[in-house]
């Protein structure tokens, strides 16, 4: 759920600011905090320089690359919902990949699961959207974003240790603030309209996105299998879709609550543990 209203949130703040320039406002606050409790806490650092730089990597793929041209393709014009549906290719593209990268094998099951996962995503984003023509460069940065966040699970899967949460979150926003710096100066004037509905969505992003759901990601990606835990961002456009609905009063229309139940429904076969047989 936290993954689905990071749209809303977002929705409520980009009226005043450059994407590009909130994301790094929104990077470099969860810096500061981290920075903070790291000198209070004191945390152990890696061990070693692979270490620090598998926590760097991930931090890029998941924070510049997949915020940071998530926020690019709506800045070209995507609509959030054709970037939903683009992004719900995520848990098959995973699935395709874990077996080699992650040695993992995807069950027939989870083969069908996934794909009901995506019949009910594809199935409220159709719903929900408005028929537009986004431009061509708004696909190229989705598809970036597919890979950023295809890439950072993969590899967290492989190359990622358990660190301490405040030592893994100040190295992995401090290489996404660097990854989404350059973007900002090249290509944004850096002004912003300070509003409440800016500071709501900036706090409500930092806690809820930034420090929660990125959080419980790599958690979730630790202890258990990468192509089931993928499974669950199929839910991310029907939650963020009910949440429109709720929030902002978007209409609903019957067939996307019907996608959402056979969202629902993939996501169960597909992180359902077997049975072991004795």
């Amino acid at each position: 759920m936290v993954w689905s209203t990071g749209y809303v949130g977002a929705k409520f703040g980009l009226g005043y600011i450059e994407p590009m320039t909130f994301l790094a406002l929104r990077f470099a606050c969860v810096v500061v905090i981290m920075a903070g409790l790291f000198a209070i806490l004191r945390p152990p650092l890696p061990k070693s320089p692979k270490e620090w730089i598998h926590l760097a990597i991930v931090g890029f793929l998941l924070q510049a690359m997949y915020f940071g041209m998530c926020y690019m393709s709506f800045n070209a014009g995507l609509s959030v919902g054709t970037l939903a549906l683009i992004l719900a290719m995520q848990p098959i593209l995973t699935s395709l990949i874990a077996p080699r990268w992650a040695g993992e094998s995807v069950s027939w099951r989870q083969w069908a699961g996934l794909a009901l996962g995506l019949t009910g995503a594809v199935l409220v984003i159709i719903a929900m959207s408005e028929v537009a023509t986004p431009p061509l460069v708004g696909f190229l940065f989705a598809a970036l974003a597919l890979i950023g966040i295809t890439g950072g699970t993969l590899w967290e899967k492989r190359f990622g240790v358990s660190h301490h949460p405040v030592t893994a979150n100040l190295v992995g926003f401090t290489a996404g603030l660097l990854g989404v710096a350059p973007f900002m100066i090249a290509y944004e004037t850096m002004q912003i309209t300070w509003t409440w509905q800016l500071i709501a969505s900036l706090v409500y992003l930092i806690i809820a996105s930034s420090l929660i759901a990125v959080g419980l990601l790599l958690a979730m990606i630790r202890a258990g299998e990468v192509s089931k835990v993928s499974a669950l961002f199929f839910l991310v456009p029907p939650g963020a879709a009910a949440v429109a609905w709720l929030v902002l009063g978007e209409v609903m229309p019957p067939i996307a609550w019907v996608g959402m139940v056979v969202a629902g429904f993939g996501v169960f076969l597909a992180t359902k543990r077997a049975k072991k047989t004795s």
